[in-house]
């Protein structure tokens, strides 16, 4: 079974994640096809992600603003924040882990979310909201964990895949929201495909004007699935 052959199917509309006022639908893989690493790492090069084990791309009737988005490790170069931030977080350790639950990590997803999304669905989640969104059986789902003075401060689940890294989340110490460590985080993801040669990391979903989104055009080389294939980002 490859990206190219598989059946994808249009769900049912549901309420926007990202605009009150917007329904929503996504395109999913055919459900009787096992969902495996490999068959994953073609969807992701496709413009889909996963939230815990559920693989989907935004497909909406009335709307096309998510766009899927990427970043080119061989051109990318930090601009000054981001050396800035590098030079910031120097003191911190970091350490590639396998995907799993912690009571430690929970603690601190927990405390980002009750902070970062008090209003939102995400906050007061359970140790099973953790397990569901966060960790895949099949997925080489990778956290990258980062302490400072051996303390946890902040996590960048991502996915290995074929071509490179694809972020899934990230949460970290709202203590600590000087040390900018989504950036961090990001530019972590960039490091390890450095370091095992993979060409992209893939940052989800970009959203014009969407405040939650600008973060992402911070980042130099990144390119947009745009009709069948990935261009160079371009926000008009």
């Amino acid at each position: 079974m490859t990206a190219q052959n598989l059946s994808l199917y249009l769900t049912a509309e549901h309420p926007c994640g990202y605009y009150e006022e917007r329904m929503a639908s996504n395109l999913v893989p055919d459900p009787h096809v096992p969902m495996n690493a490999s068959l994953y790492s073609l969807l992701v090069s496709k413009g889909f992600r996963r939230s815990g084990g559920f693989v989907y791309r935004p497909y909406c009737r009335k709307c096309s603003a998510c766009v899927p988005v990427r970043i080119d490790i061989a051109s990318f170069q930090p601009n000054r924040n981001q050396r800035r931030c590098l030079k910031a977080n120097q003191g911190i350790v970091t350490r590639i882990r396998k995907a799993a639950y912690t009571e430690e990590y929970f603690d601190l997803y927990a405390r980002y979310l009750n902070t970062r999304h008090q209003d939102g669905g995400m906050a007061n989640p359970t140790e099973e909201d953790f397990r569901h969104f966060l960790l895949c059986d099949w997925a080489d789902t990778w956290f990258i964990e980062s302490r400072l003075d051996g303390e946890l401060v902040c996590v960048a689940v991502s996915d290995h895949v074929m071509s490179g890294f694809s972020a899934v989340y990230t949460f970290f110490d709202p203590a600590l929201s000087r040390n900018s460590l989504g950036t961090f985080a990001v530019l972590q993801q960039v490091w390890l495909a450095q370091v095992y040669n993979r060409p992209y990391v893939y940052l989800g979903y970009w959203i014009k004007n969407h405040p939650k989104m600008d973060y992402k055009t911070r980042f130099s080389a990144l390119e947009a699935f745009q009709g069948q294939g990935w261009h160079p980002h371009r926000e008009a």
